[in-house]
């Protein structure tokens, strides 16, 4: 049903205005917190830093889903910058393409963003371990853990990676490098900013904040349409997360660009969430409220491996989407749920 209507949906434009636009917003604003700092309050600063480097994700996001041109090499040219310093734009694209192959979603190898665990490694985590991951089944512990523990994990696979021979991941991270070489320019020798201060509102907080959308995004189920969630009624954070909010349109159709996704989801709200089962919650304040200091689901998947449409594994799980190598992109990202 969704998917005859869309039929009628317009196709997307050559050039999306309203994304350029956003983007050459979001440079503006870095460019103005970092070199008028001084002038601003700390805690002013930090909520402003917080707020631009989490739309910056966002568009991070929009864009390595095709957007806002036709031009892939134009787009990674927008996306690249590290504002949030520790993560390599390629890398983040190769493991969220892989997040959306549905029939994998939430499984603790095959999707790159999932935050369950197979038994036999769970057995094989430290008390402190599970004791850390435990906590971030609650989304006070995803808020003040999360980030630290997930920026940690992250570059700990792509070091072993790189130490293994990966050479793709090594020229990724070079590249990266060199822009956040570039960056650290800008933002210590020129802007007189501490380092401290614009990792705290430009990196660790808008991490945070995003862990907000993603903690109850996904939950483990045997139907692939049952996976996903929709948060409606966000005013605030749906802006901010460019209306990613509305996950289960956005896996339905990740082509669409931000600024549609609300009149799309308005038109086929029933049949929407006729397809995903009723998964949804009102506004961010209800995830809060049901599980701030209670565990969202369990650590460890309740099947083990996702289950997919014939009740089967896939033959070839590591299989990549679009232009990805299989150089075990997966696994690096477990846990990390952008």
């Amino acid at each position: 049903m969704i998917e005859d209507n869309m039929r009628a949906v317009a196709p997307r434009a050559g050039v999306e205005w309203p994304t350029i636009a956003l983007i050459g917003l979001v440079y503006s604003a870095w460019l103005g917190l970092t070199w008028f700092h001084d002038a601003i309050a700390l805690p002013l600063w930090l909520i402003a830093a917080a707020l631009c480097g989490t739309l910056w994700g966002s568009l991070q996001h929009e864009i390595m889903h095709g957007h806002p041109t036709r031009s892939r090499a134009l787009n990674e040219g927008l996306a690249t910058p590290p504002l949030w310093l520790w993560l390599p734009y390629e890398r983040y694209r190769q493991t969220h393409l892989c997040h959306h192959r549905d029939e994998r979603l939430t499984d603790p190898l095959d999707d790159p963003e999932s935050r369950y665990w197979r038994g036999e490694d769970w057995q094989k985590l430290s008390r402190l371990e599970r004791g850390l991951v435990t906590a971030q089944s609650t989304l006070a512990g995803r808020l003040i853990i999360g980030p630290f523990w997930s920026i940690a994990m992250f570059w700990r696979d792509e070091g072993r990676a790189i130490l293994i021979g990966e050479p793709k991941r090594l020229r990724i991270w070079l590249w990266h490098g060199l822009w956040v070489a570039l960056a650290l320019w800008w933002i210590i020798a020129i802007c007189g900013l501490p380092f401290w201060q614009y990792a705290l509102g430009f990196a660790l907080a808008p991490t945070a904040i995003t862990f907000i959308r993603s903690f109850a995004e996904h939950r483990a189920c045997d139907e692939i349409e049952k996976r996903t969630a929709i948060i409606e009624n966000s005013w605030i954070l749906g802006p901010l997360f460019l209306f990613n909010n509305l996950h289960f349109v956005h896996h339905r159709h990740p082509g669409l660009p931000w600024y549609r996704l609300p009149a799309v989801y308005q038109q086929h709200r029933e049949d929407f969430l006729r397809a995903n089962d009723g998964l949804v919650y009102q506004g961010y304040g209800e995830i809060f409220r049901r599980y701030l200091v209670r565990a969202h689901d369990s650590t460890c998947h309740p099947t083990g491996r996702a289950l997919f449409r014939n009740g089967a594994l896939p033959t070839n799980p590591r299989d990549p989407p679009d232009d990805i190598v299989a150089d075990d992109a997966a696994r690096s990202f477990v846990h990390r749920g952008i």
